[in-house]
């Protein structure tokens, strides 16, 4: 295996130590960072941590003085402006460095939910139905649009912003929520209709040739009874509420057959209608007649050890070094050039 010099770009804040020092990984906001270093490391690849805010200038210098084989991409923002994750890619583009992850129009595609589900309509990809309000609109929900709902940031991710409260059952709640997103979150409301159901993830690796991995569920069976299945802030990041209610995520079990066939063939579909490369992680819900129903792409996803996307990797036998070489080779072979 060649040895690579390998660019690292992370948050500034997110640069793990160099000596542990008995802190817990584990427990470190910078455990993604921690596990992506550290493992490339255990590979025999040279590897730099950048930390980059809001000035390209750090990663110019970088490039210029250490001359990197490839940037391993971490950044899910710029300048605290999640969407310009995108133009940090352009430039690393424009600089002829090859680089982990998605290229810069599929990060823009599939950051604007909006925009991607027109794209999803066009190309009959099944989604619930939805409608936007901008900032500085007040809502006029249309009659088609029928409770329960849920209402949600229409460009950021991680669950910004999402709570039991965003599912609403009446207009007035609607348009509290929409306040909400508009005020506390900063962005345009999302409000679809709500899907009971499963919560299910699949993620593809590749640019042309594309690899699925198997369906991953997340378990949300020990939440209280009155509390809906989804995908809270709480229940994606705090590990004290998820070792409360026993919340974690596993290979996707009791599919009706043939029906794992299709929720990867359709994770393709997304794939290809966003363009996106590198990796991603496709959400989805299955109601309780077994419809399927694309919530959003993840570019980019959460790549830490022990997570979602890397425990399904293992499981189609992608143990962590192997799926962060796998990586590293699908960001080497791609061509902005060949987009179609």
């Amino acid at each position: 295996m060649r040895r690579l010099r390998i660019l690292v770009l992370m948050h500034e804040d997110l640069v793990p130590p160099e000596q542990l020092n008995g802190q817990d990984p584990k427990h470190g906001e910078w455990k993604t960072e921690f596990d992506v270093v550290s493992t490339l490391r255990k590979l025999g690849h040279n590897v730099k941590p950048l930390g980059v805010k809001s000035d390209l200038g750090v990663i110019r210098a970088a490039v210029e003085e250490w001359k990197p084989h490839i940037a391993f991409n971490l950044l899910e923002e710029f300048d605290g402006v999640a969407i310009y994750d995108q133009n940090v890619v352009s430039y690393l583009e424009l600089l002829r460095v090859p680089y982990t992850g998605c290229n810069p129009r599929g990060l823009m595609l599939a950051r604007d939910k909006v925009l991607s589900k027109k794209l999803f309509s066009f190309h009959r990809i099944p989604f619930p139905d939805f409608m936007v309000v901008p900032q500085g609109r007040m809502v006029k929900r249309p009659k088609w649009l029928s409770f329960p709902l849920i209402v949600k940031s229409a460009t950021e991710e991680a669950s910004l912003g999402i709570s039991q409260a965003s599912i609403v059952q009446e207009d007035d709640k609607l348009k509290e929520r929409v306040a909400f997103i508009h005020q506390s979150v900063g962005t345009g409301a999302l409000i679809e209709r709500y899907i009971e159901g499963r919560e299910l993830y699949v993620g593809v690796l590749g640019n042309g040739h594309l690899q699925v991995l198997p369906v991953w569920e997340l378990m949300m069976d020990k939440l209280p009874d009155e509390a809906r299945r989804i995908a809270t802030e709480r229940v994606k990041w705090s590990r004290k509420y998820q070792d409360k209610y026993g919340i974690t995520s596993r290979e996707a079990k009791n599919l009706p057959v043939g029906k794992a066939e299709q929720i990867q063939h359709l994770a393709k579909r997304v794939y290809r209608v966003l363009g996106l490369s590198g990796y991603a992680r496709i959400d989805m819900r299955m109601d309780g007649e077994g419809r399927l129903y694309v919530l959003e792409a993840n570019p980019n996803p959460q790549i830490a050890q022990h997570e979602d996307f890397a425990d399904s990797a293992e499981k189609a036998d992608y143990p962590y070094k192997e799926l962060l070489q796998e990586l590293l080779s699908v960001g080497l072979r791609w061509r902005p050039a060949k987009v179609a």
